[in-house]
This record gives C-alpha cells, sequence and structure tokens, in this order.
C-alpha cells in the first residue's frame, strides 16, 4: 500500500506517491455535464474545454483561494487522482493533503471529508508553508527562524517558521491567478482588447517581471477588440507587464513585510542570516525575488523545484504519520493563538 501527499492548489493538483516522488501534476479543472451532473473530464483533458464549452458543458476549478469553493466537483477530482496514483490494490492509502495557513474550521471538514470519501483510509492536515519549507530542504527541526514565502495560483502564505511549527504567519488571496487578472484588466484598458485566462497566463510565464530588466521583451497578443467584436492583435512589452501588474506584487511584498514586522526579533535575526526562501510557481515571476530582497533588505533566493515543493514537502512528511493525528488539526484555532 502507498501513502498519498496531495497539494490540492487553486490551479494545478500535485500527488506524491512515496517512494516513487511526484507522479501526478493536473490542472484544478473538473468539466461537467450540467443538465445531468455528470462528471466529463478532469484534469488537463478539461483544462482544455476552459472557455470553449457549449452552454450545457461547464469547465469549472472547484478550488478557489485553496480551499474548496464545489464540493462534488473536489470530490470527483480527488477521487480520478487517487484512483491513478495507487496501484491495483484492495488497501485503501493514507492521505496527507497540504492546506492554506488561513483555512478555517468549516475548510479544513470539508476537506477532510471529500477526501475519504474518494477513497482515502486516513486523512491528514499539512500547512502549505510547513510543506513548502520541507521541501526547498529546511531542517524546520531546530529552534532556527526561517521565513518561507509560498506564492501559488490562489494564494500566498508567508510563514516564519521554527520547530515545526508556524511562529507568525500570514495568507492573502493574492498570488498567481491575481497577477493574470491584473494582465487581463490593463490590456483591456490600455488597448479596449479582451484576452481569456490562458493568454493572460502565457503573457506572463514569457514577458512578465516584477522588476526592471535589462533588456525589453515583446510578445505578440491575440483577442478581441471590444470596440468592433473582431479579432485583434497587439504587441506587449515587459515594461508595460510591470505597471500592469504592479498592485498584486505589492500587495505579495507588503504581507512578507507584515510578517517579518510582527516576528520575534532573535527569529529576524535568523531569517537576516539564513535568507528568505521563496517557494511556489508564482516565485518564477522574473525578478520577483529581487524586489523582495530590495524592499525587506534580506538576501531572497529561489528553492530548488520551486513548483513542487509543497507536494515534495508533504511527501516527506509521509514518514512521520504516526505522529500526527488524522482529520481535522484546528489549524484555525493555532492561527488565533498565534495573534
Amino acid at each position: 500500500m502507498n501513502n498519498i501527499a496531495i497539494d490540492l492548489g487553486t490551479s494545478t493538483v500535485q500527488v506524491y506517491v512515496k517512494g516513487k516522488g511526484v507522479v501526478l501534476e493536473e490542472p484544478s479543472v473538473v468539466a461537467v455535464d450540467k443538465t445531468s451532473g455528470k462528471v466529463l473530464k478532469v484534469g488537463r483533458e478539461a483544462e482544455l474545454m476552459l472557455g470553449r464549452t457549449p452552454g450545457n458543458i461547464l469547465a469549472v476549478r472547484p478550488m478557489v483561494g485553496g480551499v474548496i469553493s464545489d464540493y462534488d466537483a473536489t470530490l470527483k477530482l480527488l477521487q480520478s487522482l487517487i484512483k491513478r496514483a495507487q496501484e491495483q490494490t484492495f488497501f485503501k492509502p493514507k492521505v496527507m493533503i497540504c492546506v492554506p495557513s488561513s483555512i478555517t474550521e468549516v475548510e479544513e471538514r470539508a476537506v477532510c471529508d471529500a477526501a475519504i470519501c474518494a477513497g482515502a483510509k486516513k486523512t491528514y492536515l499539512i500547512e502549505a508553508p510547513v510543506a513548502a519549507a520541507i521541501g526547498a530542504g529546511i531542517d524546520i527541526s531546530r529552534a532556527v527562524g526561517n521565513l518561507v514565502v509560498d506564492i501559488g495560483g490562489g494564494t500566498t502564505d508567508v510563514a516564519v517558521i521554527s520547530m515545526h511549527n508556524v511562529v507568525t504567519g500570514e495568507s492573502i488571496k493574492i498570488a498567481g491567478d491575481a497577477i493574470n487578472d491584473a494582465i487581463i484588466k490593463y490590456i483591456r484598458r490600455k488597448y479596449n482588447m479582451l484576452i481569456g485566462e490562458r493568454t493572460a497566463e502565457d503573457v506572463k510565464i514569457q514577458i512578465g517581471c516584477a522588476w526592471p530588466a535589462d533588456k525589453i521583451n515583446f510578445m505578440q497578443v491575440k483577442g478581441r477588440c471590444l470596440i468592433e467584436g473582431l479579432p485583434k492583435m497587439i504587441e506587449v512589452s515587459s515594461q508595460e507587464l510591470l505597471e500592469a501588474i504592479e498592485e498584486p506584487v505589492t500587495s505579495i511584498v507588503n504581507a512578507i513585510c507584515a510578517v517579518i514586522e510582527r516576528t520575534p526579533p532573535e527569529l529576524v535575526g535568523d531569517i537576516a542570516a539564513a535568507g528568505i526562501v521563496m517557494t511556489g510557481g508564482g516565485s518564477l515571476l522574473s525578478g520577483l525575488d529581487k524586489l523582495v530582497e530590495h524592499v525587506t533588505g534580506i538576501r531572497t533566493f529561489i528553492a530548488d523545484n520551486p513548483a513542487k515543493s509543497v507536494a515534495i514537502g508533504a511527501g516527506r512528511s509521509l514518514d512521520n504519520l504516526s505522529t500526527n493525528m488524522p482529520g481535522t488539526i484546528n489549524l484555525a484555532r493555532k492561527r488565533q493563538e498565534r495573534l
């Protein structure tokens, strides 16, 4: 029997199988037939349907801000992933699931129930920044402060971790998706052109930047003209993107500064010596590490394989399941105690 760790992200779901590593990486999208309620496609095949389906088929993202917004769709997504990750066996796996630090007790219960209904024997929860720190190779068992910034699709988790626990932290619902939205709004406002989420994602990956680049890059962007209603193509520069995404990027940096301000002085000294570690797909935005380093004055670096750090960290935590209690871990109550 293989135990499984799942990074249940807003934009991507990753599945780690003990002894094998990350075996599945699928978009968090489910295609549902509205008439019958039947799930048609899950993951990558469903993502291709986003914005391209007829009226009776709905392609939805069941996770919003790192928590469940559509229980039934999340259940189908988990069922599909657990079934595909498991080898042919009659035994149900124990499942470790990553959740944002800002999760409420009700949301915790929903995640646990969905996993049990999807085929898990027992469900364990781990906070995303703790998993990210483990996945980045940080020794969190010592009484030393480590600042981890995990920028995903729906949430940015900032946390100071010492002795396996979060000392101070903050979770904001501004991350990769918010940056995509900012690009869509900017192009709509400046060029009277509408682009989709996937196009905005491509623009962000190819020429998006949070810090002025040495060389200005350009990209051709296709969309629909809002005045004529016809196809339109424009050229966008990385300099424009710097302006377009300024607001969400500033919110992320402010969250990092807010956590540092609330951190005990001894731990701030540790962070200044060790540096800030950035994980998650959003940390790959060009120049974001330079911006954080410039604002905080603390050396900032991106973890190895940042997009999979949380899944890898949760997978490594499978070795310690015997010391964990299954079910909800009252993260909401823990957070209140920290404040």
